[in-house]
C-alpha cells in the first residue's frame, strides 16, 4: 500500500504514532496523554477518519448539569424562595418590593420565587396586600433543588442518575442558553470512541519507516533565523501547487441586501419607518409597555445595563406618570394595574435596547390615527449564540392604528411577513403571552433544516399602553425576527452565517 505521509499534518503524525490498533482511542485520552486541546483533537479526529485510518466504533450521547457561579451563590445564601420564607418566617408580613430590598434581590427574582412559593400553597398575600405564611413547610421541590445545589459542588451530575423528582426540579433551574442566570448550566455531550483501522496501521508503519515525528517545522520564524535553531532540524514539506485563496472584492452583503428590500417592501406597502437609540432605560423598554418592574424579562441576566451613567436625567412627562399610576393602580384605563409601588429609581436605569418594541412604544406618543409604522431594530439580550440564537440581533417592529383594525387584520399581516418577507411555505400561528398584548400570538415557520422555530410574537396592545400614552384606539403591534427570516430566503441553515466574512457561500445560495 503506497501511502504519502509526508503531507500528514503534526497532529495526525503524533496521533498515529501514539495508538494501536484495537485500542479505544478517545478525546479525552489524547487531551491527557498528548496535550492536545480540544480542538486540535477534533480536526485530528476528523482529518483521519477522512483518510480512512480511523473509524467510529461508538457514539454514546450524555446529558450533564454543570452549576453555575449563581448556582453556588444560592448554595451559599440559599434559593430566592427559601430566603423569602425564611425571612417572612422571622420577620412578619412584607411587600414584595422591601422583600427584594431586604435580601439583596431583583424584583424579578421575588415575583417569581413568591408565584413558586404561592402555588404550592405556602405564602400569600393577606388584605394588606403583604406576603404572608400559610404554611410552616417548604414544598418538596424547593428541598430537592436545595439538595441538587448541594450535590452540584461535588462536580457534573449526569442526568441519568438523578430521581424523577430531581429531574423534574433541574428542569426548571438549568438551561443551555444564558446559563449565567440560572443555578445550573445544560451540557450535551458525545462520547466518541475510534479505533485504529488496517489502513491506519499501515500508515503509523510508514510514518515509523519515514522517521517522521510530527515536530517538523511548518514555517521559519525570525527566532528561528536569530537563533540558528532552523539548521537543526527537519520541515514539512510545503505544497507549491496548492491553489491559492479566491479574492472578490466589492461584494454587496446579502443580509445587507435583505434589511434594505424588507424596508422597501413595507415602505411600498404604506407603512412609515421609525428609529430610536440603541441605549434606552427600562422607563421605555419595559415599563410603558406595561411590563411590571419585577417581571422576568427583567432579571440583570437578560438585559445588558449601561455602566456610565447609570441612570438618564429625566423621564419625558406625562406619560412618566401616566404610565406609573397604570401600573400602581391602573389609572384611567380601565385596569386595576399591577398593585405595587412604582419605582421611579429604576425606571430611570439605562439599557442596551432589549426588544424592538420599544421603538412602537415611542411612536405611539406622536403617531397618527389611522396610521402604519414600521422598524428594523438592532436588539441586544444575554443568549448563548447558536443556529437560531444571538446576543444581539435584529428585529422588524411595527404598529397599525385605527378605530376599524382587529386581529384578522393582524393575522393578515402576518401571513404576508411569514410567506412574502421569510420565503416559508409552512406556517403556524399558537397562543402567547406577553405583558403588553391581549390577544398574543407567536408565528412559528418551518426551516427545511431546522425545522420549526419561532419567528416572534405579536398581537393587539393592551389599553394599559395605549391610553397612557395617549392613544384609544385599537393597536395591532408585532415584533419578529429578521435574522430568523433572512435563513428562509436566503436559504441558510445557520444565523452565523449572516455575518460570515465568507460574503461569497452567502451569495451563492438562492442565486443571491
Amino acid at each position: 500500500m503506497d501511502i504519502d505521509v509526508k503531507n500528514l499534518h503534526p497532529l495526525e503524525v503524533r496521533l498515529l504514532r501514539h495508538v494501536a490498533v484495537g485500542e479505544d482511542i478517545t478525546a479525552e485520552r489524547i487531551i491527557k496523554e498528548l496535550d492536545y486541546k480540544v480542538g486540535q483533537c477534533n480536526q485530528a479526529f476528523s482529518w483521519l477518519c477522512a483518510k480512512g485510518y480511523l473509524v467510529e466504533k461508538s457514539r454514546t450521547n450524555r446529558v450533564l448539569y454543570e452549576l453555575t457561579d449563581l448556582g453556588r451563590e444560592q448554595q451559599q445564601k440559599g434559593t430566592p424562595a427559601q430566603r423569602i420564607f425564611t425571612f417572612i418566617q422571622s420577620n412578619g408580613p412584607q411587600f414584595l418590593p422591601q422583600l427584594a430590598e431586604a435580601l439583596g434581590l431583583e424584583k424579578s427574582e421575588v415575583g417569581s420565587a413568591f408565584g413558586q412559593l404561592s402555588k404550592a400553597g405556602v405564602t400569600g398575600m393577606n388584605s394588606e396586600n403583604k406576603a404572608e405564611i400559610k404554611k410552616n413547610e417548604l414544598p418538596e421541590d424547593i428541598l430537592c433543588t436545595a439538595s441538587l445545589l448541594q450535590k452540584g459542588l461535588a462536580g457534573e451530575l449526569e442526568e441519568s442518575v438523578l430521581s424523577d423528582l430531581e429531574k423534574t426540579a433541574m428542569a426548571k433551574i438549568a438551561k443551555k442558553r444564558g446559563a449565567n442566570g440560572s443555578p445550573f448550566k445544560v451540557i450535551e455531550r458525545e462520547d466518541l470512541v475510534y479505533t485504529l483501522t488496517e489502513e491506519g496501521e499501515a500508515a503509523k508503519k510508514a510514518v515509523f519507516d519515514a522517521n517522521i515525528t510530527g515536530d517538523e517545522f511548518g514555517s521559519v520564524t525570525a527566532e528561528m533565523l536569530t537563533s540558528g535553531s532552523w539548521k537543526s532540524g527537519t520541515f514539512r514539506p510545503y505544497g507549491l501547487n496548492a491553489p491559492t485563496s479566491r479574492l472578490i472584492p466589492g461584494r454587496h452583503n446579502p443580509y445587507g441586501n435583505y434589511l434594505q428590500w424588507v424596508k422597501d417592501k413595507l415602505a411600498s406597502l404604506g407603512f412609515e419607518e421609525f428609529d430610536g437609540p440603541l441605549v434606552e432605560n427600562e422607563f421605555w423598554n419595559g415599563d410603558a409597555l406595561f411590563m411590571p418592574q419585577f417581571h422576568s424579562a427583567r432579571d440583570i441576566h437578560d438585559v445588558y445595563y449601561v455602566k456610565d451613567p447609570v441612570h438618564c436625567k429625566e423621564i419625558e412627562e406625562p406619560w412618566l406618570s401616566q404610565v406609573a399610576q397604570t401600573h400602581e393602580n391602573g389609572w384611567n384605563t380601565g385596569s386595576r394595574g399591577w398593585g405595587y409601588s412604582f419605582d421611579h429609581e429604576f425606571t430611570r436605569r439605562q439599557v442596551l435596547r432589549s426588544q424592538g418594541t420599544v421603538l412602537s412604544a415611542h411612536q405611539l406618543t406622536k403617531a397618527k390615527i389611522p396610521g402604519k409604522y414600521f422598524g428594523v431594530a438592532r436588539c441586544f439580550r444575554y443568549d448563548q449564540v447558536d443556529a437560531t440564537h444571538g446576543a444581539d440581533f435584529y428585529q422588524t417592529e411595527g404598529i397599525v392604528l385605527g378605530k376599524d383594525v382587529n386581529l384578522k387584520t393582524l393575522l393578515g399581516l402576518l401571513k404576508m411577513f411569514a410567506e412574502e418577507i421569510a420565503g416559508a411555505e409552512e406556517v403556524k400561528y399558537v397562543p402567547g403571552y406577553f405583558p403588553f398584548t391581549e390577544p398574543s400570538i407567536e408565528v412559528h415557520i418551518k426551516h427545511p433544516v431546522l425545522g420549526w422555530f419561532e419567528l416572534g410574537g405579536a398581537g393587539i396592545f393592551r389599553p394599559e399602553v395605549t391610553k397612557a400614552l395617549g392613544i384609544d384606539v385599537p393597536v395591532l403591534a408585532w415584533g419578529l425576527g429578521i435574522d430568523r427570516m433572512a435563513l428562509m430566503h436566503l436559504g441558510l441553515n445557520d444565523l452565523r452565517e449572516l455575518f460570515t466574512p465568507n460574503i461569497e457561500s452567502v451569495r451563492t445560495r438562492r442565486g443571491n
